[in-house]
């Protein structure tokens, strides 16, 4: 009865969480910039460019931190 519905949300929480990856990568690091990362993701993550672009900063290294 509910199956649709459910397969739905599961899809929609997945592709959520794909789709803010690199703004979560980067509060886990403990990035510097996650505040800017978290924008460029959200702005230009719709485009690939954008979402990778936030993606490979996210993952960069913290010159502060080591």
């Amino acid at each position: 009865m509910f199956g649709l519905e459910i397969t739905v949300f599961v899809a929609f929480a997945l592709s959520f969480a794909l789709y803010v990856l690199p703004t979560i990568i980067a509060f886990k690091r403990q990035h510097r910039n996650k505040t800017a990362i978290t924008l460029i993701n959200i702005l230009l993550g719709w485009s690939v460019i954008g979402w990778i672009a936030a993606l490979l900063w996210a993952f960069t290294n913290d010159p502060a931190k080591t």
